[in-house]
């Protein structure tokens, strides 16, 4: 399958083969920031299936990951880990959102207080246990 998206304005585009590896919604308190809302829902796959075309800039937001968004319009693509070699996609950029299917939450402890789960996803108020 593939995944494709891209950022508000169109300058950049992404093209993810494959399936995911996993599909998480993360409400840490880094991901809250860097996507200015209160959880990141994200498709995980591995950085060689995924293409980037178009301009895009890079941030750290720890030392071990970066965020590419777009320079033009300023939307948030992804998270990479280079370390472990995997890129997480936000749900949001797809061109077909309602392809995310998330199959569990992270970081519950960090979850805004208004917002409530009853999805009956597995929840982990840290990080998840390795896969």
């Amino acid at each position: 399958m593939k995944y494709q998206g891209g950022c508000l304005c169109g300058a950049v585009r992404y093209c993810a083969d494959g399936e995911p590896i996993n599909q998480r919604i993360c409400h840490c308190r880094l991901c809250q920031r860097a996507i200015g809302a209160a959880f990141n829902a994200r498709l995980l796959f591995r950085i060689d299936a995924v293409t980037v075309d178009g301009p895009l800039a890079l941030a750290s937001s720890s030392a071990e990951i970066k965020r590419g968004f777009c320079p033009h319009c300023g939307t948030t693509l992804f998270s990479r880990r280079e370390k472990a070699g995997v890129m997480g996609v936000t749900s949001g950029s797809l061109d077909d959102p309602s392809a995310f299917a998330p199959q569990m939450h992270i970081f519950t402890g960090s979850k805004q207080p208004w917002l409530v789960l009853d999805d009956n996803l597995p929840q982990f108020e840290d990080a998840p246990p390795p896969v």
